[in-house]
């Protein structure tokens, strides 16, 4: 059986954690402000939603219940850079702080007729590590393809109770990222934009019951009729849109200057142009989203 793992030893302290929070949740939140609006492109839901989450999260010494955000939208759009963001911002690391725990079903769960034993092994993983560290954040990546049932094994350390299994669970972070529900964020993407509306203009209240809808009945989901959705332990969806060639282009200049080439202007409109996009008819938006990006940059410089 792959998922074979073992409680991570802190190299901090749990009393470093407390006293971070508590003297430094105003910087934190702040911090990871400024980045999702400077380094995160076209993405006004997501920036306003995880920033809004985040900051009403950390700012309660005693939250009610554990911070559970569901990531959903075309590869390439940012899901995993916002999930890297928040732990950078709360830990100084994206994934190399023993607090930040990364789940990769084709890693950790490859085998769907182990999925019994998969939810042993990860229910000893989350109580372990929320032992050692309250503030913990769990990241469960390609949710497309965790084994359906796996993951209601985490439903219930989601909800208000004060503590699940006698460890306190509710001051951990969980995100979910996952492509289903691509297609009705597109779908509304590409009518915003063929009614002559702009895409900021686009709400949560027009996507959050398809998503979840999708998400629910889609057997590819590891949400496939999960408690999780049934009973709402999720704190909030957060649809990533599909992206267009002038946030490409953006991403092709972050990338360049992360080089030291911020001056090849060039290279950007030469990697905005080669992208593919998608309807064949108008061509609105990447078919990769940014993550073709720096293999685009090697060929043209």
């Amino acid at each position: 059986m792959a998922f074979a793992l073992r409680t991570k030893k802190m190299s901090g302290t749990p009393t470093r954690t407390a006293e971070l929070f508590k003297t430094e949740s105003l910087q934190m939140m702040a911090g990871l402000e400024w980045d999702l609006y400077k380094n995160l492109y076209g993405q006004h839901l997501a920036q306003d939603i995880v920033s809004e989450e985040v900051a009403n999260f950390l700012q309660a010494e005693n939250p009610d219940r554990p911070l559970v955000l569901s990531f959903h939208g075309a590869s390439g759009t940012g899901k995993t850079l916002v999930s890297s963001m928040i732990g950078r911002h709360l830990y100084g690391t994206a994934m190399g702080s023993p607090y930040i725990h990364q789940f990769v079903p084709t890693l950790h769960f490859p085998m769907p007729e182990h999925a019994k034993q998969y939810q042993v092994a990860l229910k000893r993983w989350l109580k372990g590590n929320l032992t050692a560290c309250a503030r913990s954040i769990f990241i469960f990546d390609e949710m497309e393809k965790m084994p359906p049932g796996v993951i209601d094994i985490v439903a219930p350390f989601l909800g208000p109770s004060h503590s699940v299994f006698g460890t306190n669970y509710r001051k951990a972070i969980y995100i979910f990222i996952s492509t289903i529900g691509e297609e009705v964020i597109n779908r509304l993407a590409l009518e915003t934009r063929q009614a002559g509306r702009e895409r900021e203009e686009i709400r949560l209240v027009e996507l959050e019951d398809a998503i979840s809808q999708a998400v629910y009945n889609n057997k590819r989901s590891g949400f496939f009729h999960s408690r999780i959705i049934q009973e709402k332990l999720l704190t909030s969806f957060v649809p990533f849109l599909p992206l267009g060639r002038r946030h490409v282009e953006r991403c092709a200049y972050r990338e360049l200057c992360q080089r030291g080439e911020c001056q090849r202007k060039d290279v950007v409109e030469a990697v905005g142009g080669a992208v593919v996009y998608v309807p064949e008819q108008g061509q609105h938006f990447s078919s990769t989203g940014c993550k073709s990006v720096p293999a685009k940059i090697n060929l043209f410089l």
